[in-house]
């Protein structure tokens, strides 16, 4: 009998062993990188100017991921100032520790590094990464996260002929700490001076083959003005938007906001030469442009003729191309799909905010504000203090869910919502600007856009069937932009314009989704290597 028991427990023992091993086996990929980040020296726009290097690189090196890969970079700082760097638009599920935000994140001093680790969990598609702190992402600091589907799960087009990454950014003559100075006297910042892409503002070559068929990914890394894309003799056919496929419209240019990215498709059908590939601005006055080129290969013409006709101001047209990108709902794709959110149209609206953006003077000086608080940053990031139970950081009454009347002020702005409350959030914009506004940690549904000012009846208006998903949205000129998303993942999560001067005087504020349950499930524990600034303490 002893015997018996014996060769059972080692039966189990063995079993175990072998359950363990393959759980070890089938763990997702790893990718681990080392990042220096220093100033370095460039000349983007032909004369030599300080830059913010990544490994020596601007743009900063690419991270090509697959599906569910577990990115770890261990980041040093060598900047003169304290530096953090954002993932924009990877959801981080459950782990807002990792972030980047410093609502979420004690930022990275100078001469030290810190390790962010996260999993590119359910997502796939085209995303950016750059600096969050103070102006850094003005002066470089920024880079391309492109996420691969798995084998396992097809596409809803041919596998193209290659991948192209395109980085448009605007950029400024005046360094990241002149803007800083200006901004913090209380003026607002000029046009930029000119465009570029993938850091360079003319020369840029992508060579292709005649009749192939290649992948553009578009991002716009910029911090102040959206963009126009289009390409000489060629349509662009849509596939994707931060981490959706559409359905694929033909284009001829398409718009591309602040802190937008998306995904063509072009065929190569023209005679073997070489042609423009144009980003033009969108609503300022004068129209900035810069040029690429698309080589045939074996093309012996250089690019030539006049380039192609984008869009300037064009509002309405704007809003009509926004209206026409629309999700493709029998397509496979590595994604969640909490409250079975694909039938968006059906679930019932818990709650409503509408936040209004303003410009306004606090002090004599120029800040920017939503329903009427300009954000400041406490010293202790919000999810420290929310985690340990820290007191005088923040509170839930600083911000009203609507728009009122009054004087603006300064204030910490933190709203509180459930786990899993499904929320309208209206975005209205008075001025006479356009905005882009961005949400940590998920991905919403822009159902609509619209003149003038939100009201109830405007719902009646929703694309309820096919809307999108997406992290950044648009808000055009003396219009609004309504959402609806689905917030299933806990945490402390950065809503934000990414206009960065905005940002920067105010334009900001955090949504706690919590609940009381404390589980691996909804939300990690803090990592080992967690920093503690302020009023927050390393535990004993």
């Amino acid at each position: 009998m002893k015997q018996t028991n014996l060769l059972l427990c080692k039966l189990f023992i063995g079993a175990l062993f072998l359950l363990g091993s393959v759980l070890v086996n089938g763990e997702d990929p790893y990718m681990f990188y080392t990042w220096t980040v220093t100033y370095g020296t460039r000349s983007p726009l032909g004369v030599p100017q300080q830059v913010i290097l990544i490994n020596g690189q601007f743009p900063g090196p690419p991270i090509e991921a697959v599906t569910n890969n577990n990115v770890v970079v261990n980041l040093i700082n060598k900047l003169d100032e304290p530096f953090l760097i954002t993932w924009n638009g990877v959801k981080q599920r459950r782990t807002s520790w990792q972030d980047g935000v410093l609502g979420t994140n004690c930022p990275i001093q100078p001469n030290s590094n810190w390790t962010y680790q996260f999993q590119l969990k359910d997502q796939i598609g085209t995303y950016t990464y750059f600096a969050s702190t103070s102006m850094h992402r003005a002066r470089g600091a920024f880079g391309a996260l492109n996420v691969n589907q798995r084998a396992v799960i097809t596409t809803p087009y041919a596998t193209p002929d290659g991948d192209f990454t395109l980085l448009v950014s605007d950029w400024f003559k005046m360094s990241h700490k002149d803007l800083r100075k200006r901004l913090d006297a209380g003026y607002a910042l000029p046009l930029p001076d000119a465009l570029l892409i993938n850091g360079a503002s003319k020369g840029l070559v992508f060579t292709g083959q005649q009749g192939k068929t290649y992948k553009f990914r578009i991002s716009n890394v910029g911090i102040a003005t959206s963009i126009n894309f289009r390409i000489q003799n060629h349509t662009m056919s849509l596939i994707e938007v931060e981490g959706a496929h559409t359905l694929q419209e033909s284009y001829e240019s398409l718009d591309v906001h602040v802190g937008q990215s998306l995904t063509v498709l072009v065929t190569l059908k023209a005679s073997v030469r070489d042609y423009f590939m144009v980003a033009s601005t969108r609503f300022t006055k004068p129209v900035l442009t810069t040029t690429a080129s698309l080589r045939y290969l074996g093309s012996q013409n250089a690019a030539y003729g006049p380039l192609p006709i984008g869009p300037t101001y064009h509002i309405h047209w704007s809003m009509k191309q926004a209206r026409t990108i629309r999700m493709n709902l029998t397509a496979n794709a590595a994604r969640p799909n909490p409250q079975g959110s694909f039938h968006y149209g059906t679930i019932p609206i818990n709650r409503t905010l509408v936040l209004a953006n303003a410009a306004t003077m606090i002090n004599g000086k120029l800040r920017y504000t939503v329903n009427r608080i300009s954000y400041i940053n406490p010293t202790t990031p919000l999810k420290l203090a929310d985690w340990y139970n820290i007191s005088g950081v923040f509170d839930f009454k600083t911000i009203l869910s609507t728009p009122t009347i009054g004087p603006a002020h300064f204030g910490t702005s933190v709203i509180d919502v459930e786990l899993h409350e499904f929320v309208e959030i209206v975005f209205q914009n008075d001025e006479r600007s356009i905005q882009s506004w961005h949400m940590d940690g998920t991905s919403a549904y822009p159902v609509g856009y619209g003149s003038g000012t939100w009201n109830v009846t405007m719902r009646k208006r929703y694309n309820l069937v096919d809307a999108v998903p997406r992290h950044t949205f648009q808000v055009y000129p003396l219009s609004w932009t309504s959402i609806l998303v689905s917030l299933d993942n806990k945490g402390m999560w950065n809503l934000r314009s990414q206009i960065w001067s905005r940002r920067y005087l105010g334009q900001e504020l955090y949504v706690r989704v919590w609940n009381d349950e404390k589980s691996l499930y909804t939300e990690a524990e803090p990592p080992l290597n967690v920093l503690y600034c302020g009023k927050a303490k390393r535990p004993i």
